[in-house]
């Protein structure tokens, strides 16, 4: 029953993920938002994953009262996105609020994902949110003549996510006294792991904001451009059904070949950003740039650090929060032919600090 209701938190989580990311860019594109404008949007969110859990190191905790409030808020943010929309201060100001929900929301449950299920059967789950995101791009491909209806679609698979995340806490067993542990959280400690976080996920600044943009730029049709978002998730969910015994191998290695062969592929799209089997042929890469990736960054992270629930935090943060808000602005302003040429260079200096001494270890 956990996995049942776990799988469903994550593909109601992703279905989410997917409206925002896929339709929402072309949404505000299509409301009279500049280029500039959607960055600075799709940046407030990430930066708030980032200040969030600042407050954490002393001043809160991270128990279920504070869980259950985060998955309140962000009912009442998607529901004032249909007030806030066409306003760019007050939809701004919405947005950064659900990205301080967000950055709660899924690291706490992130934790007992791992703990309860394991290597072998967190992915098994957690493809489960890839089948969701896989599921909106399909469905919203074909539905979205008005900016609206996506605004519906978000409002409901949010209300679906809550749903399942308060059942999730009937199995929450981990203890939320994070004074229990004997070595207090560092950054320092790792340091080149947590730059490296950063710098990956700065390279997907301008795939998560505005590859839809992109594609239907360069004759690519919205549909077809959902079909490629389908596309990579669904190579996505079949190396999370198969990925348990890779992530019993050396996790940083793995770590070192998914961010490789990701500057491969935004190279790709830099150079061939028409041509649609290339560009297929780099949404099949997503498998290892985001799914494998992910796996393994989580894992090794849970084996670094005594404080897990803050580690995951930290890891939201500084990857999805600081590299997402700069990665967003920096694609806002430098949208064009090179955008991905950008890319390609961030994960490349993403992939230079993991080979720092201080990371050298076997996991």
């Amino acid at each position: 029953m956990l996995f049942f209701k776990l799988s469903a938190f994550y593909f109601f989580y992703f279905a989410a993920v997917g409206v925002y990311i896929i339709f929402l860019p072309k949404v505000l594109n299509d409301l009279g938002y500049s280029a500039f404008d959607i960055g600075i949007i799709f940046a407030l969110a990430p930066l708030m994953r980032f200040l969030t859990p600042f407050l954490f190191l002393k001043h809160i905790k991270l128990n279920q009262s504070v869980f259950k409030i985060a998955l309140f808020l962000s009912l009442v943010c998607s529901s004032l996105f249909y007030l806030t929309i066409e306003n760019f201060y007050a939809f701004m100001i919405n947005n950064a609020i659900l990205g301080a929900c967000l950055s709660l929301i899924l690291p706490y449950l992130e934790v007992t994902a791992i703990k309860v299920l394991g290597k072998d059967r967190y992915g098994k789950s957690r493809l489960y949110g890839s089948i969701g995101f896989t599921v909106i791009a399909l469905l919203l491909g074909q539905f979205l003549t008005t900016p609206y209806i996506a605004l519906h679609y978000y409002l409901v698979v949010n209300v679906l996510t809550v749903i399942f995340a308060l059942l999730l806490l009937n199995y929450d067993d981990i203890s939320h006294d994070e004074k229990a542990t004997k070595e207090p959280f560092s950054f320092f400690k790792y340091w080149p792991f947590w730059v490296s976080l950063f710098f990956m996920q700065l390279s997907f600044g301008g795939f998560y904001n505005f590859f839809t943009i992109y594609e239907t730029d360069h004759g690519i049709s919205l549909e077809m451009t959902s079909y490629l978002w389908s596309f990579g998730v669904l190579c996505e969910i079949i190396l999370l059904y198969f990925q348990a015994p890779l992530l019993k191998r050396n996790l940083l290695n793995i770590i070192k070949f998914s961010v490789a062969i990701t500057i491969f592929r935004w190279f790709l799209l830099f150079l061939f950003p028409d041509n649609l089997i290339l560009t297929f042929f780099t949404q099949s890469i997503h498998a290892f740039s985001f799914g494998l990736y992910h796996s393994a960054v989580i894992i090794f992270l849970y084996t670094l650090y005594e404080n897990k629930k803050l580690a995951q935090q930290f890891m939201y943060g500084v990857a999805y929060g600081l590299g997402g808000f700069l990665g967003a602005l920096i694609a806002g302003w430098a949208y064009g032919d090179n955008l991905f040429l950008y890319s390609a260079i961030f994960s490349l200096f993403s992939l230079f600090f993991l080979f720092n001494k201080k990371l050298q270890i076997q996991s």
